[in-house]
């Protein structure tokens, strides 16, 4: 993986099952946008604070992106109940 590496949180939308977090990354001089959904479930049974639901989306992103050597090919990825635990 790079040593540069910039995670940018842009946000999030509410949908009907799940809230989607979208973030920018600048890895290897390049820009790509990620989307991360957590299940609504996760909050309305209070294993996740809406608060901590970027964290918990970055640390998700930075994982992918050691795994998939800065650019994974995928770019949108559901947070597991385990990787809230």
């Amino acid at each position: 993986m790079s040593d540069k590496i910039f995670i940018q949180y842009v946000g999030f939308a509410p949908k009907p099952l799940v809230r989607e977090y979208t973030f920018n990354v600048l890895a290897s001089g390049e820009r790509r946008e990620y989307t991360l959904t957590i299940l609504n479930e996760a909050f309305s049974t209070r294993r996740a604070r809406y608060q901590d639901g970027p964290d918990i989306c970055t640390l998700r992103l930075r994982r992918e992106l050691v795994e998939g050597e800065n650019h994974p090919v995928q770019t949108h990825f559901r947070v597991s109940w385990t990787s809230i635990a």
